[in-house]
């Protein structure tokens, strides 16, 4: 206990200095291994560091992270927003369902939250202010719904969490379709009524002969969805090459057929990438460090002994689990929690009978919700830079959407088959 009690000790000292979280997991660590295991301790830390990182599923993070840099610079985002507004466009509320129903679709090729605001945001905000929504229902509907970026696959915080949790990144996949979408129409569900109290009324919907233009100009960025999701499902290929093949694929496109990127941007687009793949793997590594020290001490083994003799029950555990991770996501990433957390809460879980595939669906709608709590929340930061707002404002903007999708959250964490029905599925046949 007093390894424990040391380690987590001197890594809050170094978030209360301010140090970055990920100096602040691989530091913690090799101090309190260096004041109780000696120096000899640390070779076999250093060696973790690197090993850790020698995982075949981690090679998809930088190659999503690519594919998304590629469609959000380019064209394709746009041509996403046109088709969703020529369908959802005419409705009360159109235009801010049209933000949700092509942040649905883009999450879905690029597998990333700030991207998904940043490519939808930049185009869909002007135009529903313009439209004459309040600036605070305009930015509440981009941000949240951006958020669906690491549900719906391919998502990169699953990734990390099938690394983790040691499960397939295949079936996590598949197990965030039908929770994305059930969280996606929910919140299209309340932007509609919303709108129809404001007193916005339904319009003229487009002609099927228009919606047909707008389909076949997207058709080969919706191609990108159909190829991940295709491919992984039929066999095809592993999702760490489906992140490979998007890439290719987001690249082809943008330079053969949409033509919307040159080689010159091409570089800014590469750097950018390149950059926050050193950053999450940067993460990642220190995190996995952290994570293999608490096994060394039987730290996940003592943790879950105690819950057992509190007797929470696996409803009382699911309810501290979503308090915890609510918590931890006002001050810290999500790369940081999965690699911190899964390994000292899913021992426990799995003694309680909770599926690990549930278990990383309800771990990945809290990082979510992360996702738009200050004072780190990173779809806050992306929208306020995008639209010019304060952080407070953008703040008080999302409060309505997120809680939609905590009464998500609370449906998915307690009706595990809206998360195992397609995972079963596939299984059974």
């Amino acid at each position: 206990m007093s390894v424990a009690l040391t380690l987590f000790g001197i890594f809050f000292i170094f978030l209360i200095l301010s140090t970055p979280v990920a100096v602040a997991l691989g530091a913690s660590t090799f101090i309190t291994s260096y004041i109780f295991e000696g120096k000899e301790s640390l070779i076999d830390l250093a060696s973790a560091l690197f090993s850790k990182l020698d995982k075949y599923a981690l090679m998809a993070i930088p190659m999503f992270i690519l594919a998304g840099n590629i469609l959000s610079k380019g064209g394709s985002a746009k041509r996403i927003v046109d088709f969703a507004k020529a369908f959802v466009g005419h409705l009360p509320g159109g235009l801010p369902i049209a933000a949700i129903f092509s942040s649905i679709i883009f999450a879905a090729v690029s597998g990333s939250s700030p991207a998904t605001v940043a490519a939808i945001g930049s185009i869909m905000f002007g135009a529903i202010t313009a439209a004459g929504y309040p600036k605070s229902y305009a930015v509440g509907t981009i941000t949240a719904s951006g958020s669906l970026g690491i549900l719906i696959p391919p998502s990169i915080v699953m990734i990390i969490y099938g690394v983790t949790a040691e499960q397939s990144i295949g079936k996590l996949f598949i197990a965030g379709i039908i929770p994305g979408l059930l969280i996606g129409f929910m919140l299209i569900a309340v932007t509609y009524f919303g709108a129809k109290r404001l007193g916005f009324k339904k319009t003229a919907p487009a002609s099927w002969r228009e919606r047909w233009e707008k389909f076949k100009e997207a058709f080969w960025a919706l191609m990108t969805i159909v190829i991940i999701i295709g491919g992984i499902y039929g066999g095809i290929f592993t999702p760490t090459e489906a992140a490979a093949v998007s890439a290719v694929w987001a690249l082809f496109i943008a330079i053969f057929i949409y033509k919307d990127i040159n080689i010159k941007e091409l570089k800014t687009v590469f750097l950018d990438s390149a950059a926050t793949s050193a950053m999450i793997m940067f993460i990642i590594a220190n995190a996995s460090v952290f994570a293999y020290f608490l096994t060394l001490e039987n730290i996940p083994q003592m943790l879950s002994n105690w819950v057992v003799s509190m007797h929470l029950g696996k409803i009382g555990f699911l309810i501290a689990v979503n308090i915890l991770l609510l918590i931890a996501g006002n001050f810290m990433e999500p790369s940081s929690i999965i690699m911190i957390m899964v390994p000292l809460l899913l021992p426990v879980a799995k003694l309680l009978g909770i599926n690990p595939i549930h278990f990383g669906v309800i771990i990945t709608i809290n990082m979510e919700l992360g996702m738009l709590t200050p004072p780190v929340g990173l779809n806050l930061f992306v929208a306020s830079g995008i639209t010019s707002l304060p952080i407070k404002e953008v703040v008080k903007s999302v409060i309505p959407w997120f809680i939609v999708i905590l009464i998500g959250l609370i449906l998915i964490t307690y009706i595990p088959q809206i998360s195992l029905f397609l995972p079963n599925l596939m299984i059974s046949s």
